[in-house]
């Protein structure tokens, strides 16, 4: 039951998002450029970095959600983002993703975490600097909205049923509503 009065049947951070638009817009807007716009990195490698964060943050609703988002978008799917979630050095990624993994897990923590040999590894592996800002960001805003979405312990469904639905309409209309 969530801490505050949310709008009723609307799940995770959309029942925040309802009940302050005004905050709404610009973490939809910041989401929107982080995951979906241009990048050298593909959509469904920042939506694993969201998902990586999600899941070490064990926000629920975030981790399934961006699960579901990245799949869609990752060859081998929801195969591949389990295998992220569960061991990162495992995963059938390539090795620049899993160093800025590496970099998203520091910032989770604490972005003091994040060391000069950390971005030297991913610098190593052929990440840029604009990935590296990114991934920096994706973490800490993720950590963010993960803790938006508990703190206030929003509505949290279990299955897939509404996850999957939610992840092809935000692949396919991204996070800015019009």
């Amino acid at each position: 039951m969530p801490h505050i009065e949310l709008p009723e049947g609307v799940p995770g951070i959309g029942s925040g998002f309802m009940f302050r638009p005004e905050t709404a817009k610009p973490m939809r807007e910041l989401a929107e450029v982080l995951l979906r716009g241009d990048n050298t990195l593909g959509r469904g490698e920042r939506e694993l970095i969201a998902a990586y964060v999600s899941n070490l943050n064990d926000c629920m609703f975030c981790q399934a959600s961006h699960s579901s988002f990245a799949a869609l978008q990752l060859d081998g799917g929801m195969a591949v983002v389990e295998q992220v979630k569960c061991d990162p050095a495992s995963a059938p990624i390539s090795d620049k993703l899993r160093a800025l993994l590496a970099i998203a897990a520091r910032v989770q923590q604490n972005g003091k975490l994040v060391t000069t040999e950390d971005v030297e590894a991913a610098r190593a592996e052929g990440a840029t600097d604009v990935e590296i800002h990114d991934t920096v960001l994706i973490a800490a805003a993720f950590s963010m909205f993960n803790r938006y979405v508990d703190g206030l312990a929003t509505v949290t469904p279990v299955g897939d049923e509404l996850y999957d639905p939610m992840g092809r309409r935000m692949a396919s209309e991204g996070y800015v509503r019009k």
